[in-house]
């Protein structure tokens, strides 16, 4: 059996079995359960079948016990350990030898009525051969003892150096201080910083960590040492730049991050001009200094000058600071996009602006912080195309082409030959594997997805946005506690951010636990561009049935509408229509629909395989009580968006069908699609990171017309939040 709900599921279930057994003493059964990777598959005889490594290693836990034992998996046991519970039935066997030779860490499970108390067989003969061990041992520890002796101002002395060591060759690019009079060139040391970074990031002989885990840290801190540890580096490049009229002074020190001594220090005096050559020697220097081996193509990487165009380059700079932005809101979205245009207007040539431009349309399609258009897809597809066809070997042209077939295209394989050839030229790129974790996860291979994730990690430990989807995987799963552990990761780096605080309170409603999502909510006060926090406290305030204080909050929202949220707007006015609609205001909930569907309407025609467009539309119209539109969108969301297609997206328009059919007094659709939505894991039909679990099945009120329907009882059934 595979559960998709959350750890205790599968638990439970054992649980209930085992219970049952007792009554059936004939009947002798061993459960095995674990968490991993499992795939749909169709079988030699054409039939649908499940497998992969979840089921593999279920089956070789189990092999360790005998008849009645309950046996998790340590990864399983941890997850069950969030839960006060479960705790004491947990019960550590250590290590159990399986097929292959693999090791495995197991633990029991059991109580008074259910489970097998009893060592298993295994472990018992693994018990024996230890304590026969343990006599031979004792003598042969007699005569070591000298040895040992001996040995230990030996090993005193090279015990630090034992330790995993961050490899000689490795090196973080922290901010460089904006030393200009003017603030507003911040900008440009970010810029140069970056330059100067993926430069370095191009040397394969290099491990060098990227950007986005460098960000948050300041100019020059203190503890380097300890930053370096955070990063597993073992040097660390400080600088500062100073830009006045066309001068530019950029000074760097490289450092030694065990002993925080310096090994080589410059000052560079260039015109904006030549900024590129002073980029170049900083580079090229650097890796004389930690002896790193260039080959001739990457000495010609380092030394290339993306244009002969100042002007154009600036304006990059300008719009590669607000990709940069920890936020990817519609406001920085925009900004980013405008400087890039005006980039490669001013140098058509510019392969490296094109590059970027195509990047931030293909995700900003993706995630909707554009407006998910006909021509934003073609201007993402134009300038991938034209950067590549400048420069063929460079790197980020290639990732720019496969970002743009997943994203705009949902062309999977395609997307996947494009980031396993940019491989090679960007070797130090967090991007490629998290890209490749995107890819996978789509295509609903979530075991690839997780070990791509990790990968990245690596290579950019300190990435929010690469944690955050971390976390967004194994929510998706249901896997909550993990979740939850990510998140946290997020906040240590972040703290107080808005966007993860809000996820983690939504994650809190979804597993049924009100109190605590409230409590982190209540000090928020997100605006409009921080749509998914916003939509989480007006989700709240209806899931608690006490909605008047936020239907304050959306008007005064909604009086000065945002132009760059476009269709956002129109959600948001759904969203105040429900909460009007539960404050029992039907008349003015009426009136705020109408307008929604109004102003949805006008983004159709541009947008017309939007699925979370259609989403929205077809709520709107089921507040308004027009069954067979709301019925139609909600099927053609489903069509623009085929869970086939989109294992991570494609459950939000069959959980949008189930809510219009149980509004619209179609409980049969309803349950049958909900029965559906709660088999598989993905996004939801009101939050997009968020799946659909029993817990809100029995809080929300979209489901009220279902509540005495024993299907429906039955499918939100579930323990008690913890």
């Amino acid at each position: 059996m595979v559960f998709y709900a959350s750890p205790e599921a599968p638990a439970q279930c054992a649980v209930e079995i085992s219970h049952s057994l007792k009554e059936q003493p004939r009947l002798h059964l061993r459960m095995g359960v674990h968490s991993g990777p499992v795939s749909g598959v169709v079988d030699v005889n054409e039939r649908v079948n499940l497998a992969g490594a979840g089921i593999n290693m279920a089956q070789r836990v189990m092999d360790c016990g005998d008849a009645g034992h309950i046996l998790l998996s340590k990864h399983v046991a941890e997850d069950l350990e969030e839960y006060e519970q479960w705790r004491p039935l947990l019960h550590d066997l250590g290590s159990c030898e399986v097929k292959h030779g693999v090791r495995v860490s197991v633990v029991n499970l059991y109580a008074d009525q259910v489970g097998n108390p009893q060592l298993p067989k295994k472990f018992q003969a693994l018990k024996k051969r230890r304590a026969q061990m343990r006599w031979a041992a004792t003598a042969a520890a007699l005569l070591a003892l000298l040895v040992i002796v001996a040995g230990v101002a030996v090993f005193s002395r090279y015990r630090v150096g034992s330790m995993v060591a961050a490899p000689e060759k490795s090196i973080a690019v922290l901010p460089f201080a904006n030393l200009s009079r003017d603030p507003d060139n911040a900008y440009f040391a970010d810029g140069i910083q970056d330059e100067i970074l993926t430069r370095l990031a191009k040397i394969a002989d290099l491990k060098v960590i990227s950007r986005t885990s460098t960000q948050h840290y300041k100019s020059a801190p203190e503890n380097l040492p300890e930053i370096a540890r955070q990063l597993s580096v073992a040097h660390i490049l400080e600088g500062s730049v100073q830009k006045s009229g066309d001068a530019v002074r950029v000074n760097v020190q490289l450092i030694k991050a065990a002993t925080d001594s310096h090994l080589w220090a410059d000052t560079f005096d260039r015109k904006l001009t030549d900024i590129f050559s002073a980029e170049s020697d900083i580079a090229k220097a650097v890796a004389d200094q930690l002896r790193a081996k260039l080959t001739g193509e990457e000495e010609q990487v380092i030394a290339a000058k993306p244009t002969d165009n100042p002007e154009a380059y600036d304006a990059y700079l300008r719009g590669l600071a607000y990709t940069l932005k920890t936020s990817n809101n519609p406001a920085n979205t925009l900004a980013a996009q405008k400087y890039l245009r005006e980039a490669v207007r001013l140098d058509p040539k510019f392969a490296l602006a094109w590059a970027l431009l195509s990047n931030v349309d293909a995700r900003g399609y993706l995630v909707g912080s554009l407006q998910p258009t006909v021509a934003l897809r073609e201007e993402a597809r134009q300038a991938a195309e034209t950067a590549f066809t400048l420069q063929p070997n460079l790197g980020e042209a290639i990732l720019a082409k496969g970002y743009y077939h997943y994203a705009c295209l949902k062309d999977y394989e395609v997307a996947l030959r494009y980031f396993e050839q940019a491989r090679q030229f960007l070797p130090n790129s967090s991007l490629i594997p998290e890209s490749l974790a995107y890819v996978t996860r789509r295509q609903g291979d979530w075991g690839r997805s997780e070990s791509y994730f990790k990968e990245a990690e690596r290579l950019d430990p300190r990435n929010v946005r690469l944690l955050t989807n971390q976390a967004y995987s194994y929510s998706l799963l249901r896997r909550f506690p993990e979740a939850l552990r990510k998140f946290d990761q997020v906040l240590n780096i972040i703290p107080d951010d808005v966007d993860t605080l809000a996820y983690k309170a939504a994650m809190l409603q979804a597993e049924g636990d009100l109190p605590r999502a409230a409590a982190l909510l209540a000090p928020l006060r997100p605006n409009a561009d921080h749509t998914s926090a916003l939509e989480t406290q007006v989700y709240q305030a209806i899931l608690e049935r006490r909605p008047a204080q936020i239907i304050s909050r959306l008007k005064e929202i909604l009086v000065k509408p945002d132009p760059a949220l476009g269709y956002i707007n129109g959600r948001l006015r759904f969203w105040l229509g429900w909460a009007q609609d539960v404050a029992g205001d039907h008349a003015a909930a009426q009136e705020s629909w109408r307008q929604a569907r109004s102003e949805l309407e006008s983004f159709l025609k541009e947008q017309p395989d939007n699925s979370s467009l259609l989403g929205d539309l077809a709520l709107t119209n089921m507040g308004l009580g027009d069954k067979a539109a709301a019925l139609a969108l909600s099927e053609r969301g489903i069509a623009a968006l085929p869970v086939e297609k989109d294992v991570v997206s494609g459950a939000g328009p069959i959980e949008t069908l189930a809510r219009v059919a149980a509004q619209m007094g179609e409980p049969d659709r309803a349950i049958a699609a909900l029965q559906q939505v709660l088999s598989i894991p993905g996004t939801g039909a009101l939050d997009k990171y968020m799946p659909l679990t029993p817990a809100l099945l029995r809080l929300d009120p979209m489901f009220d017309p279902l509540r005495d329907d024993p299907r429906f009882q039955k499918l939100a059934a579930s323990p008690a939040p913890k």
